[in-house]
């Protein structure tokens, strides 16, 4: 088997067979064409993250409260070993030693209040908890599950080797401890619990520490695994290494030299996901040995730091295998951004995108850390985030699929002191002092803080027509923007490595960066709404995608390069941007992609204090202005060889295009400015089409459609800028709404109905976005100058306020509201018994 050509996907027995008893004749749970539908509807689920064991126990209906008020309609929470089970013979999950550990009358509590649950035990819980939740005497019951490092150097993070047979045992005795309370609560079982997290950010820890776990224990499953693959070559693929007895063996691994350094840095990657799909198996398998059945098993990836998104996919990488391993599985982004603006609204878009691109068909996405709040983490008023914040990403995020989102954190609490002293400063379960969650919408006491009211606001207004959304798909252009697992396959690295040092940082250069803050930037702000697709180990779609937006290191897979030559082969067309692959990502040399386009690498240009790299443009429609760039990689070629870009001085090709077959390669090896009229260009020389589009001058909108097979829709558009805009809409260069304009207020979202059935009538458009709606009328909010309602019904209508007028064509009543005749009021339609 070539590991390198195809993931391991490990089949195992799936018991993800939905109990058809006691709530109706429909599957109860079901993971269906990327929906959840539950009794066999598609649901949104709408979660606020509460910890029980951070409140006190006569405050829980309060927070609930709270979160109903916030249009939640799920609650999700942790559930710490640490508190539970302190010392290995103190049980406690019915608040016999604390009342706030009382998880069963929690999970009770949240049912009688008719809320969801989202369960989540562990083992790690992270959480800022000590140990990441983990109990103390586990971590001195387990030492040998202390990771080992880069030359055998300690661990730098709380985690323990996963598949160690100690911890093994002791997270299924735990699990035996929480899971017949769930199993009892399982919404099959009559209960409200439709979901389980297995452990918590799988790996984050050894990456973000640079400790691979390298015991002794891993090392030899590590070495029966690479004998698995390459037999015989072993030896020759890790010279000296292999036939020397385990402790040298153990030690060169733990300190690998440079004749095997790149050869280690790939296969060790590949090791660590599928050992992390196994772990994940494992615990999935604890669950059903308990009975946990017919529920989603939820994975959460993490990545997403400094208020971007540019490491997440290093989460998507090492954790895809475990979730795509079987049905039953759905995969959680951690969305930890700031402020949604300019800067960062394309690496959500992205990352939802890389998500979608590894899914099975039925897996859709979800967020189960869904960031909320004001962002004030430090206790300093840094990172202060604005209420639209969370409004418009949750937004963005409905209109590409997510069907769960969990606000995390809802509502703080308290860290309370243990009763057994830790001598480590507090004795507190956590490290973040005596209150936690200080930044959240609701205080540790209970207050709402200013973001709470927005929150709220966007949660109704999605939640209005969840029944709609959930069922619709994101409507894309036949464009992708093209996911490489292995780029980001970089969580591991022996710091003394020049070899590794090398490639890491060449593919870290070329793998977003400017390839998301121009071209991805440039795709959303003109309007395209494409999807992505794993380029790596995923046939590509012609029927589907016509264009691949490729971001390109020095070091490209080799079935990489010779998949994307088959795709313009057979009339696809390829955007190149980054450098020119030369090198396979073990660093051999291979130059397939660029021999078959004619061209050869040249030079390399940086710019500098005295040196000012600049480009100019050739063979387009216009002379563009010149260009500074900060790097330039120059190719030449034959006569079939059309240049676009050429360095100032040096006027070598910077950029061109390469007809390859019925298809074309243009190869943009620079890092270009986002000019929007440039890329305009560059779209339509690869033939990229869109279908929606505005007529507004200045920019800072974002647009994208969903649908049904009904033919309903809602057009979503964010205003990512804090200007009110006031534009045409314009659908395959035809204006929607009749020519009506839609008035998008500052950092604000509409999702704008096209054909939408409510019981008694069908909006045929509304540049207005639905507030509220019920059998016998629907809501609209008026937030802007003047907007229109459309609406389609046999039934007579009444208006209010009734200073509003329609005017009816046969069936058909237009209304037109602005803010001066509402007078600040909303404006509802009601539908009259004929």
């Amino acid at each position: 088997m070539d590991i390198f050509k195809s993931r391991a996907v490990r089949k195992v027995h799936s018991t993800f067979e939905f109990s058809k008893e006691k709530k109706g004749d429909s599957p109860m749970i079901e993971l269906k064409e990327k929906k959840i539908l539950i009794e066999g509807k598609p649901v949104i689920l709408m979660c606020g993250e509460v910890h029980y064991y951070r409140l006190d126990k006569n405050d829980w209906q309060a927070r609930i409260d709270q979160l109903k008020l916030s249009g939640c309609n799920a609650v999700a929470t942790y559930i710490p070993w640490l508190c539970h089970q302190p010392e290995q013979h103190i049980i406690d999950i019915d608040g016999s030693t604390r009342p706030e550990l009382d998880i069963i009358g929690f999970l009770d509590l949240c049912q009688k209040n008719d809320l969801y649950i989202f369960v989540r035990p562990g083992p790690f819980i992270m959480a800022e908890m000590k140990n990441e939740g983990i109990p103390h005497w586990v971590y001195s019951g387990c030492l040998e599950a202390i990771p080992v490092g880069w030359d055998g150097q300690d661990p730098t993070t709380k985690t323990l080797d996963y598949l160690n047979p100690g911890f093994l045992e002791a997270t299924r005795a735990w699990y035996k401890i929480i899971l017949p309370p769930i199993k009892e609560r399982l919404y099959s079982n009559g209960g409200n619990v439709i979901a389980i997290q297995l452990d918590n950010e799988v790996g984050m820890l050894s990456w973000v520490s640079n400790t691979p776990d390298l015991t002794d224990h891993l090392l030899d499953d590590l070495s029966s695994w690479l004998l698995s693959y390459y037999d015989t070559k072993l030896d020759e693929r890790y010279p000296g290494v292999f036939n020397r007895g385990e402790k040298i063996r153990n030690t060169q691994l733990r300190s690998p030299t440079e004749d095997y350094a790149p050869q280690f840095l790939k296969d060790l990657g590949y090791y660590m996901r599928d050992r992390f799909a196994r772990y994940i198996h494992i615990l999935r398998t604890y669950c059903e040995e308990e009975g946990i059945l017919d529920i989603p098993f939820v994975v959460n990836i993490h990545g997403t730091g400094g208020g971007r998104g540019f490491t997440f996919p290093i989460g998507i990488s090492q954790l895809y295998e475990s979730y795509t391993q079987d049905e039953g599985y759905l995969s959680g982004s951690d969305i930890y951004f700031g402020d949604f603006n300019m800067d960062m609204f394309q690496d959500l878009y992205l990352i939802n995108g890389f998500m979608d691109a590894v899914h099975l068909p039925d897996q859709p996405l979800t967020s189960v850390e869904f960031n909320c709040g004001d962002g004030n983490f430090g206790s300093t008023f840094g990172g202060r985030k604005d209420p639209s914040s969370v409004d418009l990403k949750m937004r963005m995020c409905v209109a590409q699929g997510n069907r769960l989102i969990n606000y995390y954190l809802l509502t703080g609490g308290y860290n309370y002191r243990m009763d057994q002293k830790l001598n480590d400063g507090n004795d507190r379960i956590a490290f973040t002092g005596e209150r936690h969650g200080f930044a959240a919408p609701i205080s540790p006491e209970g207050e709402l803080n200013f973001t709470f009211p927005r929150m709220a606001e966007s949660i109704s207004r999605v939640m209005a027509v969840s029944d709609k959304l959930a069922g619709m798909n994101e409507e894309k252009d036949a464009v992708a923007f093209a996911f490489i697992p292995d780029y980001y396959m970089t969580e591991s690295r022996y710091p003394k490595s020049g070899k590794m040092k090398e490639i890491l940082e060449n593919i870290e250069q070329n793998r977003n960066g400017s390839s998301w803050e121009v071209v991805a930037r440039a795709m959303l702000l003109k309007g395209f709404k494409f999807g992505s697709v794993d380029l790596q180990n995923q046939p590509i779609n012609l029927a589907k995608i016509k264009t691949l937006v490729v971001p390109s290191a020095r070091y490209l897979h080799k079935h990489i390069q010779e998949k994307l030559i088959q795709f313009m082969n057979n009339g696809g067309n390829v955007l190149l941007y980054g450098e020119l692959p030369q090198f396979d990502m073990e660093g051999n040399p291979c130059s397939v992609l660029a021999d078959e386009a004619g061209v050869r690498y040249k030079n390399t240009y940086r710019d500098s204090s005295e040196y000012y790299l600049s480009l100019e443009s050739e063979n387009l429609s216009r002379r563009y202005p010149e260009v500074r760039t900060h790097i330039a990689h120059t190719v030449e070629g034959g006569d079939s060889l059309t240049p676009l870009l050429r360095t100032y001085d040096t006027k070598e090709i910077s950029g061109f295009e390469s007809k390859i077959g019925r298809g074309k390669l243009i190869g943009l090896l620079t890092h270009y400015s986002c000019d929007l009229t440039f890329f305009g260009e560059i779209f339509d020389r690869l033939e990229m089409k869109r279908s929606l589009a505005h007529d507004y001058q200045h920019h800072g909108i974002f647009m994208t459609s969903v649908g049904n097979e009904d033919r309903e829709r809602f057009i979503h558009i964010l205003n990512l800028d804090g200007l009110e805009k006031e534009f045409h809409l314009f659908e395959n260069e035809v204006k929607l709404f009749e020519g009506h304009k839609v008035a998008l207020p500052a950092k604000r979202g509409l999702m704008l109905p096209v054909n939408v059935k409510l019981e008694k009538a069908i909006i045929r458009y509304a540049t207005a976005e639905i507030k509220e709606r019920a059998c016998d009328h629907v809501t609209f909010a008026i937030q802007a100058e003047e907007q229109i309602i459309v609406i389609d019904t046999e039934h007579e209508i009444t208006i209010e306020p009734s200073s509003l007028k329609a005017v009816k064509k046969g069936n058909m009543y237009s209304i037109t509201a602005n803010l001066y005749d509402c007078r600040g009021e909303d404006v509802t339609i009601r539908f009259n018994e004929s």
